[in-house]
């Protein structure tokens, strides 16, 4: 929404260079346009640029989105956003550069994280017969501009913005799934150093046999930690069997949370 809104006001209450080369991002000019290391995503050149990054927003945002959870996809679009105008700042040392707009840097860096996640899953492409899997599509985007941009090729079209879009969405899923992953042999561990589920069972069912009405409130509170562990329990035996791409968004957050609790205990 805050792309299109931005092009249909470029067009309409604010045409005119003028808006674009304020929001642009000119490497050699960051001192004095700070601002454009973000800005840069909300312009695009032309209604063909903003359709073909808002249809790849569209197809690969909201399960990239309900899987980071709505924070985490902002900060994880915004990151990939500003990779791919830090390279392009780096870039610009090498070789004059124009100024960069448009969304793709941002938009390809969450394509990535839906192909890391889902690699096989089916997208048509228009005008092919069958559908291919999207691992195929988002490595011929990255083989593509790749070549293009170490050809140096003269195209007008931003290809070391895509790289770097690109390059820090691949830091920061892999860096989030080794946080994960390490989240779950820590739980793991701890469990092995604890009793069997089936002893705590008992021993929480020995205590509640023992409730009087002095210790109804102790009882309540033993009641939630064994329905706590018996979810922990659940959540780590999906993840033995099914992966743990296969965690819910609620299952997320319930491993989140007692992993930041034990960090701190």
């Amino acid at each position: 929404m805050a792309n299109v809104v931005v092009y249909f006001l470029t067009i309409t209450i604010l045409p005119g260079p003028w808006v674009i080369n304020l929001l642009a991002f000119h490497p050699s000019q960051l001192g004095l346009r700070w601002w454009t290391f973000l800005t840069y995503m909300f312009v695009h050149d032309g209604f063909l640029h903003l359709l073909f990054n808002m249809l790849l927003l569209f197809f690969f945002g909201p399960a990239v989105e309900e899987r980071m959870r709505g924070s985490g996809f902002g900060l994880f679009y915004f990151t990939c956003g500003f990779g791919g105008s830090a390279l392009s700042y780096i870039a610009a040392f090498f070789s004059p550069s124009l100024p960069i707009v448009g969304a793709s840097g941002a938009v390809l860096g969450v394509a990535l994280a839906f192909a890391i996640h889902w690699p096989n899953a089916p997208i048509y492409i228009f005008p092919l017969p069958m559908p291919i899997k999207v691992k195929w599509l988002v490595a011929f985007l990255v083989v593509t501009n790749l070549m293009m941009a170490g050809a140096g090729a003269e195209t007008g079209i931003a290809y070391m913005t895509h790289l770097g879009g690109l390059l820090f969405a691949f830091i920061y899923v892999t860096s989030e799934e080794r946080v994960m992953q390490r989240a779950k042999q820590v739980f793991y561990q701890q469990r092995s150093t604890q009793e069997p589920a089936s002893s705590r069972r008992r021993e929480s069912e020995t205590n509640r046999e023992k409730v009087t009405a002095g210790n109804v409130p102790r009882a309540a509170a033993q009641k939630q930690q064994d329905d706590r562990s018996a979810a922990i329990d659940r959540v780590l035996d999906k993840i033995s069997k099914d992966g743990i791409e296969s965690l819910t968004t609620e299952e997320r957050s319930l491993l989140e949370e007692e992993s930041r609790q034990m960090r701190k205990h």
